[in-house]
């Protein structure tokens, strides 16, 4: 009996140390399964806060928990690779999002150029065999640019020309096209971004296309002081066309524009309106400077009045000074009949 006793008292402290499945609550909580979420609205008890945090909180989280489980398993379940797996129901509650939703990445010219055309991208190797090496190399990278250099440790110069160096040709080539590529790119980002770019500029005129070469043509045909009235026309002189063109060009906003009726009316009206509506303009800079200058004029004009009594005052005394007369410059004058005074110089 002591035995059966022992077993029983040890199997009920196992079971004190599960709690059941079950949570009863005052006011049932919002399961918001699709978010896998519980709001419970029942109040806290200060008592058992106070006597002791933690287990207190680890206990309320412990029962809304289980009610969230007791939920998911009242769905319908099923097996994938040897798990359990329950299908969640569309949220209920609508969350806020702290950012905006990813918009996608817009498409390059050339993404949608080959998406119009049906042309699908290929996946390059990324080795191939070169005859003339006779071994494996990869297609990019810089072990890509030591197989190229390797290959071309010589370099057929055309016409026998001394001063032609192949070598930097063939790296300025390669220089050209790598700054091509990027400001194609940015261009792509710019446009991704709706940012204006200005349609002019090119790498150079090898790499330029023809509707670029004509643009140039034609803005440096008409910057000129005439704005290209009396410059020459080239044979098979072509215009450039395109949108932003005709903002491109220097002196378009002075051509004079076809008015219209609509147009003259209203800018008459604007006119008539100006000159009805007429005010006259405070300048408060000249009205300063006149204020001024009339009270510079009153200042001066009292101490004149004040020095002209002092002066009558003195004026019955005699000056016992003596003064000599100050000589007057010939003013380039030469009197030759006055005799010269002082020794003459031999």
């Amino acid at each position: 009996m002591d035995i059966v006793k022992e077993v029983l008292e040890k199997q009920q402290q196992n079971l004190q140390k599960y709690k059941p499945i079950t949570v009863e609550k005052s006011l049932d909580p919002t399961i918001d399964v699709g978010h896998m979420m519980v709001s419970d609205p029942n109040y806290f008890d200060d008592e058992q806060m106070k006597a002791d945090r933690e287990k207190y909180v680890l206990d309320l989280t412990r029962d809304n928990v289980q009610l969230l489980i007791n939920s998911i398993w009242q769905l319908p379940t099923e097996r994938v690779d040897e798990s359990i797996v329950a299908k969640l129901p569309p949220p209920k509650a609508p969350l806020p999002r702290a950012r905006k939703l990813p918009v996608p990445k817009p498409l390059t010219k050339w993404e949608e150029f080959a998406k119009k055309k049906g042309i699908k991208k290929r996946t390059r190797d990324k080795k191939v065999f070169d005859p003339v090496l006779d071994k494996w190399v990869p297609t990019y990278g810089y072990q890509r640019y030591k197989a190229e250099k390797e290959k071309d440790w010589v370099l057929e110069v055309p016409q026998n020309d001394p001063l032609r160096d192949m070598f930097k040709e063939k790296r300025d080539l390669r220089i050209e096209r790598v700054a091509k590529n990027e400001v194609a790119r940015m261009k792509n980002i710019a446009r991704a971004k709706k940012i204006a770019t200005p349609r002019t500029g090119f790498v150079g005129p090898e790499s330029a296309s023809a509707k670029q070469l004509i643009t140039a043509s034609n803005i440096a045909k008409a910057s000129t002081a005439s704005v290209g009235v009396f410059q020459e026309s080239l044979p098979k002189d072509k215009q450039a066309r395109g949108i932003g063109v005709k903002e491109l060009m220097p002196g378009e906003k002075r051509k004079k524009k076809i008015s219209t009726i609509a147009g003259e009316k209203r800018r008459n009206m604007e006119i008539v309106s100006k000159v009805l509506n007429k005010k006259p303009k405070i300048d408060i800079d000249r009205a300063i400077s006149l204020q001024k200058s009339e009270a510079r004029a009153e200042r001066e004009a009292d101490e004149g009045g004040d020095d002209g009594s002092k002066k009558k005052k003195k004026a019955g005394k005699k000056s016992k000074s003596f003064s000599r007369k100050k000589p007057k410059g010939g003013q380039g004058k030469r009197n030759p009949n006055k005799r010269a005074v002082g020794r003459k110089r031999r």
